[in-house]
């Protein structure tokens, strides 16, 4: 398994969440690439930390759907998977819905600023072409709503989910099809700052739902070869 150039980037201190997060990070942002073989000395000596972190991680990914398992076998990041992808874009969808109807009723100014600084970086980094900036000023976007709702159990089910779709969203952030989110933000925070719960709510799932169009283009319907 070819690892990240950089070696210790976590400190040795971190346990089994730090681990977990620069895990899934690299899985996220393709530094580890779908169908690579995962060898957790490896990645233990990367993140320099001790094999267990790293072993629970991984069990946590595969959770996610985003490392697949064989014992005995082998382990290793999971090839995007339409019927996976389309259940998570489900879930994700209602629950950032969900967090729109919580949240808004109590949307203070401060936080609708937070929104549109948000989104101009977003725009920002997609002028540049500068994926991994866009992926983070959107998720600083949905995060606003979703912290506001100060719904735990939300936030918990949407951090199993959404990085399996920021793959996905990779590709659409990586080409003009990404250029919509920008006005879709805004209409987002115009129905927020109007006070339309329910016009706020179908503004965002028309943001959610443009992945859409990648899910049935950039995905293979077959099942991935699977290592032997």
């Amino acid at each position: 398994m070819p690892i990240p150039a950089r070696a210790g980037v976590v400190a040795r201190s971190l346990l089994r969440d730090d681990a977990f997060r620069a895990i899934r990070d690299a899985i996220v942002n393709g530094t580890l690439a779908p169908g690579e073989r995962l060898n957790d000395g490896e990645l233990a000596q990367w993140l320099g930390v001790s094999r267990t972190p790293v072993r629970e991680a991984l069990a946590r990914l595969e959770e996610a759907g985003l490392v697949r398992t064989r014992p005995g076998r082998y382990t290793m990041v999971s090839p995007l998977d339409l019927r996976a992808l389309r259940g998570a874009q489900s879930v994700t969808t209602a629950l950032h819905e969900l967090a729109v109807r919580e949240a808004l009723p109590n949307l203070s100014a401060a936080e609708l600023d937070a929104m549109r600084a948000a989104n101009t970086r977003f725009a920002q980094a997609l002028q540049a072409n500068d994926v991994d900036a866009a992926i983070a000023a959107d998720d600083d976007f949905h995060g606003v709503m979703v912290a506001a709702s100060a719904n735990a159990a939300l936030r918990s089910v949407l951090d199993q989910f959404t990085p399996a779709l920021r793959r996905l969203e990779r590709l659409r952030f990586a080409s003009l099809s990404g250029r919509g989110s920008v006005a879709q933000h805004e209409r987002i925070i115009a129905r927020c700052e109007a006070g339309d719960v329910e016009g706020a709510v179908a503004a965002t799932r028309v943001n959610w739902q443009t992945l859409a169009p990648l899910l049935e283009t950039a995905i293979d319907e077959d099942e991935p070869d699977t290592p032997t």
